[in-house]
């Protein structure tokens, strides 16, 4: 559906990106530097079990409805004409003003969210349990040398080049890119929380590991010749813990855009920053209590990130610190 749905022949939104299934982003009348209107519309999305995600830009105009595929596109755009409907009524019946206000704190329930983010990081949290404790198992026997001599055993000229390759995807110039092209896009596009957060998962994993560089100064294995370069102290293994941080962080990020494909994207994710950790492992720059450290140092740092953001999301600026509810009631 690309066009106007209206009442009282007054157009009230309009379907204006609708090429993904699942995802649609409407124009809404009386939205734009509205932020009441902003406030009131998320808060009805937020109640409706059948939106996954939902976005109100009073600055475009524009909302972005992320919704279960099985719900059809027509019932989401008469869902929201209605929610747009009861707020003029709210606004008319106790001239409430729309006029955008200076700064104004206003909390919008997203109790569901929160209850899956939680799980979420329990499980985080949990896995990074168990990587600090593996680290020190590992350590402790003594197996690192056993493990990094058994992996050389694996070496092909085919698989150094492979190896060669995901390693550089947790150099600083590559993820530096992404980082900087993907923060730019988030910001242009009005998500200057996801940008920040980004920011600060990137600034942080780096300057954290170098950190911590420094108070454990470890030297580097030194079993066989390198082919990559490899300077700086070994523990934590800087590629497994910013690549966590980041790849993480942009994965999470993506995950909540586009919800249908969540499984598909924090599994590749995953699999990326694995393979990025067996690398430094298989090119002999690292010992494995590195790796293990760094991804348990990389998820706890990305759990903070990620609180910051849900923080972030659930308070919002609008104008009289006044909650949304007594604003409207």
């Amino acid at each position: 559906m690309n066009g106007h749905l209206s009442t009282n022949g007054s157009s009230l939104i309009q379907a204006i990106h609708t090429a993904v299934k699942g995802r649609v982003r409407f124009k809404v009348s009386g939205l734009h530097l509205s932020h009441s209107c902003k406030n009131y519309i998320e808060w009805r999305l937020s109640q409706e079990k059948n939106i996954l995600q939902y976005s109100a830009n009073h600055l475009t105009g524009n909302v972005l409805v992320i919704f279960d595929p099985d719900y059809s596109l027509s019932a989401i755009a008469s869902l929201l004409q209605n929610i747009v409907l009861d707020y003029r009524q709210e606004i008319a019946q106790q001239s409430v003003s729309i006029v955008p206000t200076p700064i104004q704190l206003t909390a919008i329930p997203i109790q569901p969210q929160l209850e899956q983010l939680n799980s979420q990081l329990i499980v985080g949290s949990a896995v990074a349990t168990v990587l600090v404790l593996s680290s020190g198992l590992v350590y402790k026997n003594g197996f690192d040398e056993s493990i990094l001599l058994g992996i050389q055993k694996l070496h092909t000229p085919l698989l150094d080049t492979i190896m060669k390759g995901i390693t550089a995807l947790g150099e600083p110039l590559v993820f530096g890119s992404i980082c900087s092209a993907l923060g730019i896009n988030l910001w242009y596009n009005q998500r200057r929380r996801e940008a920040t957060t980004l920011g600060m998962a990137t600034v942080g994993a780096v300057g954290l590991n170098l950190l911590f560089k420094e108070l454990f100064r470890r030297a580097r294995p030194a079993l066989w010749d390198y082919i990559v370069n490899a300077v700086h102290y070994s523990f934590p293994s800087g590629h497994a813990m910013v690549s966590t941080a980041i790849y993480g962080c942009i994965g999470y990020i993506l995950a909540k855009e586009f919800p249908q494909w969540r499984k598909q994207i924090l599994g590749s994710i995953t699999v990326l920053i694995w393979a990025i950790g067996l690398s430094r492992l298989y090119l002999g720059v690292h010992w494995p209590t590195d790796v293990l450290a760094g991804y348990a140092a990389g998820i706890l740092w990305l759990i903070a990130c990620i609180l910051y953001l849900e923080w972030k999301q659930k308070y919002t600026f609008s104008g009289n610190f006044q909650k949304i509810l007594p604003e409207l009631n």
